[in-house]
């Protein structure tokens, strides 16, 4: 993650965990001259719950974000993003959920997760590698290990450029 989206996390996280959500992701792009703000939402405490017999990675269907959450949380932020203003350039601001594709960010989406098919891009090449498919096996300090081919690949956090959940139609 990036310095300035760093600081649009600690700058956020709390408005959106006040309403009992969390912050699951955010991307900040600037291509020309607008940029977008993405906030990724899911229940709060969903991150640290490992997923229930039945659950797909977006979490029980019952409990799923739904379009009122979005809504409560950009209108929560935009007064944040408004008393603040962090982002000097014009930008929309757009909130959703993870997605079934959800990408893998915090060290407790790698628990919760465990178990799941997986695909992803390293920063750099390991074994001959980059890109990558597979279980991920699960998470131990701050590497995380995937079984790729009846291989396990051990990889630190930080290697991953990304790393998101394959969904099971």
């Amino acid at each position: 993650m990036s310095k300035s989206q760093t600081e649009m996390v600690v700058l956020l996280e709390p408005a959106v965990e006040a309403l009992g959500y969390e912050l699951a992701d955010l991307e900040l792009n600037f291509n020309g001259r607008r940029g977008v703000l993405r906030l990724f939402i899911d229940h709060s405490g969903a991150a640290d719950r490992p997923a229930g017999p039945g659950e797909n990675s977006a979490g029980p269907p019952a409990q799923g974000i739904r379009v009122e959450d979005c809504e409560a949380v950009s209108r929560q932020v935009s007064a944040v993003l408004d008393v603040e203003d962090p982002i000097r350039r014009d930008y929309d601001l757009e909130v959703s959920s993870p997605g079934l594709d959800r990408k893998l960010v915090k060290p407790a989406h790698f628990d919760r997760f465990a178990g799941q098919a997986v695909q992803g891009r390293l920063r750099k090449m390991l074994d001959g590698r980059r890109r990558f498919a597979g279980t991920l096996v699960g998470r131990n300090g701050m590497t995380v290990t995937i079984r790729v081919d009846d291989t396990d690949l051990t990889v630190p956090i930080e290697d991953l450029e990304v790393i998101r959940l394959v969904p099971e139609y």
